[in-house]
């Protein structure tokens, strides 16, 4: 049953939504399941604190727009209200790959917005 409630805010390099009846542990879990299948090494910094990580950092440096490299954070706060507010960052602005850099890393949060959404 997905938890998702509506989407709080979307600009650029930032999403927040809403979730209901789910808590942090719960939620870290379900997100570390869905974004390891996609591909993303992910890391638990502290309790409702995730990176996402995807390709590689030097690679992009060397070969620019050629290798994808996406990096975003994720913080989670509950409410008192059984409400949990998930906020995703991006992390890397996608410059090493220039222009068409920069296009990938907002292709790839609107694509995260979509997988967050079905959680």
């Amino acid at each position: 049953m997905p938890h998702f409630v509506k989407n709080l805010q979307t600009v650029d390099g930032l999403i927040s939504n809403l979730y209901q009846d789910v808590s942090i542990a719960e939620m870290t879990e379900q997100i570390k399941q869905l974004f390891e299948q996609q591909g993303y090494k992910v890391t638990d910094q502290q309790f409702g604190n995730l990176l996402l990580e995807h390709g590689n950092r030097v690679m992009r440096i060397l070969f620019g727009a050629f290798v994808k490299y996406y990096k975003f954070s994720v913080t989670m706060v509950q409410s008192a209200e059984n409400e949990l507010t998930v906020n995703v960052f991006q992390q890397s602005s996608g410059m090493s790959g220039g222009l068409i850099g920069m296009k990938q890393i907002k292709t790839e949060l609107t694509r995260l917005n979509f997988l967050f959404s079905n959680i």
